[in-house]
């Protein structure tokens, strides 16, 4: 057994010495060369340089600039993207990292293997991108490099800044007009366009006397704009352009745009008598209608009946009329009786309310007996605004549809609260307004006080009608919650003397406004009354 277990021992180490043996002479001899100029130790290749000698004599940056300009325009903050696109790109971004690297001359002859930015100051006006390139410097040989690129960033004006600049280059302008004597719907069409941040392409807005002109550096712009106001007021608009260079040998035109924009004068609470052509297409409603709501439809109905109707843009210019009163005709009535009788459409009701002029108190006992839309929002003791047929001046031109028949002594159209405006409230909510031009000193007197009367009532619907409110931006004011409850403090005081305002006066509620975040911006107080819009 000793013997076997010794036989078994030599034969496994000739094996392994067999292999080992194998192995040796198989793996291939490596050569070691000397290299020419610092002579030390390499493996030979074509140039018999070592690698450090070669990257000392050799430089597979070369051709790559290692300072460079980058354009920023200060007026937009957006950086140039070669050869002739400004785009937005944060500092360290991807955006701005190719934007840099495409303005690096010689990238196109080594391969890119990475980029970076390394820190800098970020008021230093300069950047830093470190890159690392491969590129074969002799035959089979091929180098590694890392190298750091400086971007000096330099103060530029882009074309649309310098167009918004110089004021008075546009291509197209929006010129909306509306024919009426008062400013209300421009106040709101202000706050409409606030809301939706529609007037960020304008490089000048600029008011006139009947209206707001909005100029924009592109046609498309302006087309865009154009079709915003189409999509919240009545409107119609025309479009006229003028060449203003022309280029034959390459065929392009350069055309100033000009977009005359004509609002409906057909507003909110006006009386109105439609044509009778008009009227039958429209439902057979009664010509004679008020306006209660304006959107990109008018929308009118009969007191009388509660029938409503809407018309589109091309409806009306197709039959255009205008309203036989307005706002600045209304006059004041005391409801005396008010005795629902059942048809209700919305938020109106039909009823019979009883009512006397507020100026025929202690002169005589002429009372009206009305038929009126308000039925539920009218009670005994209450103010309403209305037109008082009987003493109204109209055209017969503008009422022929109503020709032959009876007319109604009084048409009511919202309630009034003249005990609660007696004594003048701090409101503690705010407008906007946007930045404009408007010529102050040609103003007269007269102008600027009618100015000031159409932007007060203007804020007077913004507090008594929450429909209008959703459709806009109000802000808090600081003190808010200070200024409301000394607004209460001073209806506690009316009470004790013995004037009581009206309890349902619609108070504008904290959780409605939006709290102003943007300091800067310019803000239109209730106390600031703009001269001409």
């Amino acid at each position: 057994c000793i013997r076997d277990r010794y036989q078994r021992r030599v034969r496994g180490m000739h094996q392994s010495t067999s292999i080992m043996s194998t192995e040796i002479f198989d793996r291939p001899a490596t050569h070691m060369v000397i290299c020419c100029v610092c002579g030390s130790s390499m493996p030979p290749n074509p140039s018999n340089k070592c690698i450090t000698c070669i990257r000392t004599e050799v430089d597979i940056s070369d051709g790559i600039p290692k300072q460079q300009v980058l354009p920023w325009c200060k007026g937009c903050g957006r950086y140039l993207d070669p050869p002739a696109r400004w785009i937005v790109a944060p500092l360290e971004s991807s955006a701005l990292l190719s934007v840099c690297l495409r303005k690096l001359k010689g990238l196109n002859k080594v391969k890119l293997i990475d980029a970076s930015f390394v820190w800098t100051e970020p008021h230093s006006r300069r950047l830093k991108v470190k890159i690392t390139i491969q590129k074969e410097a002799i035959s089979s040989i091929i180098l590694q490099q890392s190298f750091i690129v400086e971007y000096l960033v330099q103060n530029f004006f882009c074309p649309d800044c310098h167009k918004a600049e110089a004021k008075d280059t546009w291509v197209g302008v929006a010129q909306v007009r509306q024919k009426v004597n008062h400013k209300r719907t421009f106040y709101w069409l202000e706050q409409v366009i606030l809301k939706h941040n529609a007037h960020v392409h304008c490089n000048n807005i600029k008011a006139v006397t009947d209206g707001i002109d909005f100029f924009f550096p592109t046609h498309q712009s302006c087309i865009k704009f154009v079709e915003f106001l189409a999509s919240i007021v009545a409107l119609k608009h025309k479009t006229s352009k003028k060449l203003i260079s022309q280029d034959l040998n390459s065929n392009t035109y350069n055309y100033k745009y000009t977009y005359s924009v004509e609002i409906a004068p057909i507003c909110r609470d006006d009386l109105c008598c439609l044509p009778l052509s008009l009227a039958r297409s429209s439902g057979n409603i009664s010509p004679l209608c008020i306006c209660f709501k304006v959107s990109n439809h008018i929308h009118l109905m009969d007191p009388i009946t509660l029938q409503a109707a809407e018309l589109s843009p091309d409806k009306y210019f197709h039959n255009p009329f205008n309203s036989i009163a307005d706002r600045n005709q209304l006059i004041e009535f005391v409801v005396l009786d008010c005795e629902p009788q059942g048809p209700v459409n919305g938020r109106f009701g039909l009823a019979i309310v009883t009512v006397a002029r507020c100026r025929d108190f202690g002169v005589n006992d002429i009372q009206f007996y009305v038929s009126s839309h308000l039925g539920r929002l009218l009670k005994p003791g209450d103010t309403a605004l209305g037109y008082d047929l009987t003493s109204l001046n109209y055209n017969d031109s503008d009422m022929q549809a109503m020709r032959g028949k009876e007319l109604p002594d009084v048409i009511l159209v919202r309630k009034s609260y003249p005990n609660y405006r007696k004594k003048k409230r701090t409101r503690h909510w705010q407008l906007k307004s946007i930045v404009k031009e408007e010529d102050v000193s040609s103003l007269r007197k007269v102008e600027m006080e009618r100015s000031a009367m159409d932007f007060e009532r203007f804020l007077q619907d913004v507090e008594e009608d929450k429909e209008l409110r959703s459709t806009i931006n109000v802000y808090k004011v600081e003190g808010a919650d200070r200024i409301l409850a000394s607004n209460q403090n001073v209806m506690e005081e009316m009470e004790d003397v013995g004037e009581e305002p009206e309890q349902d006066f619609p108070v504008v509620e904290l959780s409605e406004l939006l709290e102003d975040l943007v300091i800067a911006d310019p803000v239109l107080d209730h106390a600031e009354i703009p001269q001409n819009m």
